[in-house]
């Protein structure tokens, strides 16, 4: 399809490219190795075609989350390179054209984030209509989250309930859950949907844990290792479960520092600043203590679900993985 629609027109070549770039760049794959966990521990062919094309179907729809994702939040850099919209954006101020060049920049990437969402429903056809009702829940789940992460953000949100219900929408789910459901759904449809329950009670509390330690990881990642700035989340404003943990346990004094986050221009000493506060208020280790708790849980919950053996252990795998990650 890339090289139909470069022959069409040349300008075409770079959005396809920079679909490729992204799928291509690096990620943890984790959405299809769920699915296929889930594909396999309902009794799925591993060398069914059907699960890789719908792996690379979730590698495709999470390309497209995240050239939107950058738009909205205006991030200069993803895996340690400039983003699409900043890449658009410097080109156009680059040869003097008409217009904005952010403008210019930030369609280009919502137009090439377009291109990936239709690209990956494309290799979903013919599918069980079960599967397209989970796929379809899905998409409409994570758009609900990426609304409400927006609105957190301009609002200053820092409740709790309020912060995981994010998470548990614009990641958590997305990311474990409804990969899972697709993954079982697809080896079986009746078999698929009676193991969905189990699966959920596995994939919601390490869906949630997952998002928590991307909390970290935005608060105190390191650059070298997530490609991003230090301290993204906090410049950001993003209402996560870790800010709001520390606004409920912090002193005055340690709650006007923390109403910098998401102010512009935080210099690296702000976010120092406030990233100690969060240290000391304790926020952190009460939400690693969190994060290991529902791991805990969606381990445990493995063994009332009646998947294959090897699927149980790979889940397992995952779920260490997932919770011990730095990127």
């Amino acid at each position: 399809m890339h090289a139909t629609w470069a022959s069409f027109d040349g300008d075409l070549d770079g959005p396809f490219s920079e679909i490729q770039r992204m799928v291509r760049s690096g990620g943890k794959r984790l959405r299809p190795a769920f699915c296929y966990w889930g594909f396999v521990g309902a009794g799925g062919d591993p060398d069914d075609e059907r699960i890789v094309r719908v792996g690379a179907a979730f590698e495709l729809m999470h390309a497209f989350a995240l050239f939107h994702d950058d738009v909205m939040d205006d991030s200069a850099s993803r895996r340690g390179v400039p983003t699409t919209h900043a890449r658009y954006a410097e080109t156009h101020c680059r040869e003097g054209w008409a217009g904005e060049s952010r403008r210019f920049g930030e369609g280009v990437a919502i137009l090439v984030g377009d291109l990936a969402f239709v690209l990956s429903d494309q290799l979903m056809v013919d599918l069980p209509a079960e599967v397209w009702t989970l796929w379809n829940e899905l998409r409409i789940e994570l758009n609900v989250g990426q609304l409400l992460d927006l609105l957190g953000s301009v609002r200053s949100d820092r409740r709790l309930d309020k912060a995981e219900r994010i998470a548990r929408y614009k990641s958590g789910k997305y990311t474990i859950e409804r990969p899972l459901h697709v993954g079982a759904v697809l080896a079986s449809p009746e078999r698929g949907l009676a193991l969905v329950p189990g699966l959920s009670r596995y994939g919601l509390p390490l869906g949630d844990a997952f998002q928590m330690r991307d909390d970290v990881i935005g608060a105190f990642g390191d650059t070298a290792v997530t490609g991003k700035p230090v301290g993204d989340d906090l410049r950001e404003g993003k209402p996560t479960s870790l800010l709001a943990r520390a606004v409920a346990l912090a002193d005055p004094a340690q709650r006007e520092v923390l109403a910098r986050v998401g102010r512009p221009g935080l210099g690296d000493d702000e976010i120092a600043e406030i990233q100690q506060v969060i240290i000391d208020t304790g926020a952190l280790d009460a939400l690693e203590e969190r994060i290991a708790a529902l791991a805990a849980e969606a381990v445990a919950a493995l063994d009332d679900v009646a998947i294959t053996p090897e699927a149980r252990d790979e889940l397992r795998a995952l779920a260490d993985y997932v919770v011990a990650r730095v990127d």
